[in-house]
């Protein structure tokens, strides 16, 4: 069963899905898909259109409850990107689906990823994350300031243009978030990194360095031949499947 509610955060309006399995519940589990930043055009309306199913499967495999929010400027969320924006959009899906003793983990994909491990690391509600083709290094990710603005508005994340930070202050926002120096923070934690080995936009030794910055304490699962886009790879579903099987 999938509920759609609708969630403030600042100035904008989340849309947020939670899905729940009849068949083996497990109220007290819960997990928070987190979707990436797209930077193709017009992206922004489509960046989490795949998560409510997959939280729906996850729920009925895995007996969890499965929440997907989609972060401001995206699909039929209101407001504007920013990493700071995102950031407290996630904090806020956090504090409406905590309730009581709930074992919460973060599922997050690229820099969705980068997201729920700069939150765990603060945050200790958070008993886990599993992260997908998360960049390591945001510099590199990030590219220059003009170009990375281009892309961000390009792609449709933008509300209101007078919200949009500046090229310069919309990278120095991003970069203020180191995912090396989050992930060491996250252990004794449980922490899932998974990546494709043909990954074209975050190198797979993204994956390896943040595994070594939580010193090893992380399961490190490399999908051969998968590419970047990891959300609707059977073989990252089952991953995340066991992972979840393994930590009840």
């Amino acid at each position: 069963m999938l509920a759609h509610e609708q969630l403030q955060s600042g100035n904008s309006l989340l849309d947020l899905r939670v899905a729940t399995s009849s068949a083996r519940p497990l109220a007290d589990h819960l997990l928070i898909l987190v979707h990436g930043l797209p930077r193709a055009t017009g992206m922004g309306r489509q960046a989490a259109g795949l998560l409510p199913e997959l939280a729906e499967h996850l729920a009925n495999e895995s007996g969890w409850v499965v929440a997907t929010g989609t972060l401001s400027g995206v699909g039929g969320s209101t407001g504007t990107f920013s990493a700071t924006q995102w950031r407290a959009d996630l904090t806020a899906i956090l504090d409406r689906v905590e309730l009581g003793e709930r074992r919460i983990s973060l599922a997050g994909f690229g820099f969705g990823g980068v997201l729920a491990l700069a939150i765990a690391a603060t945050d200790e509600r958070v008993r886990g994350v599993a992260s997908f083709a998360a960049p390591a290094y945001l510099e590199p990710w990030c590219g220059d300031a003009a170009e990375f603005h281009r892309l961000v508005h390009v792609a449709g994340v933008v509300g209101d243009e007078r919200d949009l930070l500046s090229p310069e202050a919309l990278r120095d926002d991003l970069l203020a978030i180191d995912p090396l120096g989050a992930i060491a923070k996250v252990p004794p934690r449980r922490l899932l990194i998974g990546h494709g080995t043909d990954d074209v936009e975050v190198p797979p030794s993204d994956a390896r360095d943040l595994v070594a910055a939580a010193e090893g304490r992380a399961e490190l699962r490399l999908i051969q031949g998968a590419g970047h886009q990891l959300r609707a790879d059977p073989r990252m579903v089952a991953t995340l499947l066991g992972w979840l099987d393994r930590h009840r």
